[in-house]
């Protein structure tokens, strides 16, 4: 059904079920519930639900289903594929659903479907408490946990998922499910990297560790020495305690105070790290990377909610996004001379390359235990074109295609789901055995696919 043929009386009963709102075109907050992190997005939904509640969500999944309407369904917003909005269809918009429960007795948090690592960090943080929750503090939990959920914390705790305990799930007939080890255990697994495949999460519950302050930031090497820091940075992660999760970025100098003059606007190796562990046994793990010398080392204690949010700046709203991504057994020097390569001149300096190490506790996890897809690389990399103007488009996308084609010699075939929008990579996100499975899945919980905006598995 188009959103012409939808009857106004259809509407209206829905908006009188809602304890939230229903938003359609010309009402006064329309454009600003339409819109979503991506800038390249620009979608007009039909109407837009802002559940408050489970019983909204099932009001909103059976009126989209019954109504044969598109659903997109909106935790944080930050789909950079535009999943979490659509034309002519239904947006269920979570965002209102943003309490989060604490009982540090015993080390478990409850979290609605819309609340963002901020407002989780900020609630888990006064009990001194954390879990595994992405770079970005304001991604929403939903999205970045049903896809993994690579974060700061990730080789010391696993991925995001790897610390789900339940999920409250509204599925395709509306009704409302929980999913654990003990209960629908099936689901329970494809929920934990099988993305937003099999229903609407209305609440999370996640196993919490003692993480307060950390020792994180940066440290900036001017691009000349970038190849000699990668070597090294090779060498030195093989040995790297499970506390020290670290990565490397090319980006683009800024010209801010603590960056030297010469290297404004230029580009740059940058070193991000977390330790969680003991100061005193941070200040050893990183002494090899002090010892190569950086011309800026912003690392030091921090209180984790804070090192969440250091990128935030750097990914503001509205910003024009578009990454490709993989997986790579080894750092080696042909890779280290293509990755050269295209960051020498990227087309806008807001653009990075990502390389995060992977390994610790998200490989003793074993590889059938949940459905994300590859818990043995090494390294995970993350081609990310941000720019601002539309006019400039045809340039960022060019280079990450470009790039990410250079890089396929190197990468294993497979990718992080959550970096992922092309239907082509879904299959090989996960391999031939979990994607029949998801399949299976799909077909029990949403065999119509009415949850399809989303890495799609057809069911």
């Amino acid at each position: 059904m188009s959103s012409a043929e939808l009857h106004p009386d259809d509407v209206a009963g829905l908006g009188n079920r809602l304890a939230g709102e229903l938003v359609a075109p010309g009402d006064e907050l329309y454009d600003q519930y339409r819109h979503v992190w991506n800038g390249m997005i620009d979608r007009r939904p039909a109407i837009i639900a802002r559940c408050r509640s489970s019983d909204d969500v099932v009001a909103a999944v059976n009126f989209a289903r019954t109504h044969g309407l598109l659903l997109a369904v909106r935790g944080g917003g930050h789909s950079f594929a535009g999943f979490s909005t659509c034309d002519g269809g239904m947006v269920l918009d979570l965002s209102a659903m943003r309490t989060v429960q604490v009982d540090p007795d015993h080390r478990v948090a409850r979290a609605q479907g819309g609340v963002t690592w901020a407002v989780y960090d900020a609630a888990t943080h006064a009990h001194g408490l954390a879990s595994t929750g992405g770079l970005v503090s304001t991604t929403g939990i939903a999205g970045l946990t049903l896809g993994g959920g690579i974060g700061w914390l990730q080789r010391r705790w696993g991925l995001a998922c790897d610390n789900l305990l339940s999920a409250e799930v509204v599925t395709a007939t509306g009704e409302i499910v929980r999913a654990s080890e003990s209960e629908n255990p099936e689901l329970f697994w494809g929920l934990r990297g099988g993305g937003g495949n099999f229903g609407v999460v209305t609440e999370f519950e996640f196993r919490l560790h003692p993480v307060t302050d950390v020792i994180g930031g940066l440290m900036l090497f001017t691009a000349d020495r970038a190849g000699r820091v990668m070597r090294a940075y090779r060498d030195y992660v093989s040995a790297c305690p499970d506390e020290l999760t670290t990565w490397l970025s090319m980006v683009t100098a800024p010209a801010a105070d603590f960056v030297p003059a010469p290297m404004h606007g230029r580009p740059a190796l940058a070193v991000l790290a977390c330790h969680c562990g003991d100061p005193a046994d941070a200040e050893a793990a990183l002494l090899p990377l002090r010892d190569l010398q950086p011309e800026v080392d912003l690392i030091g204690p921090m209180p984790y909610p804070q090192l969440q949010s250091v990128l935030d700046e750097d990914l503001p709203p509205g910003v024009r996004c578009y990454l490709k991504s993989g997986y790579t057994p080894a750092l080696t020097d042909s890779l280290i001379g293509v990755i050269a390569e295209h960051t020498s001149a990227m087309p806008s300096p807001a653009s990075t390359f990502d390389f995060h190490h992977m390994g610790g506790a998200i490989a003793r996890v074993h590889d059938r235990a949940t459905a994300f897809g590859d818990r043995r690389s090494a390294f995970c990399f993350n081609i990310v074109g941000v720019w601002d103007q539309a006019e400039d488009d045809d340039a960022n996308l060019a280079w990450v295609r470009s790039f990410a084609s250079a890089l396929t010699p190197f990468d294993t075939g497979g990718v992080y789901v959550n970096f992922t929008a092309e239907d082509a990579s879904v299959q090989a996100a996960y391999g031939d055995e979990k994607y029949g499975r998801l399949k299976a899945l799909k077909q029990q919980y949403d065999p119509t696919n009415l949850f399809k905006l989303n890495q799609n598995v057809i069911p």
